[in-house]
């Protein structure tokens, strides 16, 4: 991979707002349950009792999933899910996971699910309508693009303002171009990941942004040629704009409070961190784009 720096005083210094948050504040209850009494509470809390219900989007792209099955533990957010579940005594086979669309998930309304777990970054405007849970992973935004596109070298704020972006609908990277890189191009906009990257393997557009350990995946494995060879580089990656990712629940579940609960106590034990380094630490090992 090759250093790359990028000047970005034309780009950190706009305004932050809504769409991503620089705090990632969540909401608390006043009084914080224990993990005793969170075990006992589960059983009333859940949508289907006795069960902990979990949706995320197919399909599950790695890192964040392995071989597109959510429920065999591997890949950082289905690892995530069963530690949660054992901290709040909820055995692996009580475990559902349930299919909900990216974009469907912070619509608000009723929800058929305990949680929701696919990237979904915490933002205010998201928050309005669901409830987010405490940070499971801090998120930098990247670029990629093909390894033939003048933005691998030719990346300065102004050079950056000049590209064809693309990206999924109602994603943080989408807003990331917007807000931070302010393209002279609207970017394009697709219902799919799937069919952003189908535009960038057929220079449809310049680049997507995305998250690093998605990022790095997508250029190595998903970005292919005819022959399904990798055509795709992950330029480098952003400063954080403290954007985070968080479990998504119907607005003002009590659940919440629990599992805010066990992801403190996976936090404070390391265990967290350890996932990040089993899963997403090949990932990561990305320049960042700085002065």
């Amino acid at each position: 991979m090759r250093h790359v720096r990028l000047l970005l005083a034309g780009i950190l210094g706009t305004s932050m707002i809504s769409v991503i948050s620089t705090t990632g504040a969540v909401a608390h209850a006043a009084s914080t349950p224990s993990l005793t009494t969170c075990k006992t509470l589960i059983n009333t809390q859940e949508y289907a009792k006795g069960t902990l219900t979990v949706a995320t989007d197919s399909p599950g792209y790695t890192p964040w999933f392995v071989n597109n099955k959510p429920s065999n533990g591997q890949g950082y957010e289905s690892a995530v899910v069963y530690a949660i579940a054992a901290k709040l005594g909820v055995t692996r086979k009580n475990v559902k996971w349930v299919v909900e669309p990216f974009d469907s998930s912070y619509v608000p309304g009723h929800k058929k699910f305990d949680f929701d777990i696919n990237e979904i970054s915490y933002t205010a405007d998201r928050a309005k309508a669901v409830t987010f849970s405490v940070s499971y992973y801090n998120v930098n935004q990247s670029i990629v693009s093909l390894k033939t596109n003048p933005i691998v070298t030719k990346h300065t704020p102004a050079e950056l303002k000049t590209y064809l972006y693309g990206d999924q609908i109602g994603t943080t990277g989408l807003a990331f171009i917007n807000s931070f890189i302010k393209p002279t191009r609207s970017p394009r906009v697709y219902s799919t990941l799937a069919d952003a990257v189908l535009a960038l393997q057929t220079k449809q557009i310049d680049a997507i942004i995305i998250d690093t350990p998605s990022g790095q995946y997508m250029a190595t494995a998903q970005v292919v040629n005819a022959k399904q060879q990798p055509i795709g580089d992950q330029v480098g990656q952003f400063p954080s704009v403290g954007e985070h990712y968080g479990l998504l629940f119907q607005k003002g579940n009590p659940l919440a409070n629990c599992v805010n609960v066990a992801i403190n106590a996976i936090t404070a034990s390391g265990q967290l961190k350890a996932l990040q380094t089993k899963w997403l630490g090949i990932y990561n090992h990305v320049p960042t784009l700085k002065p």
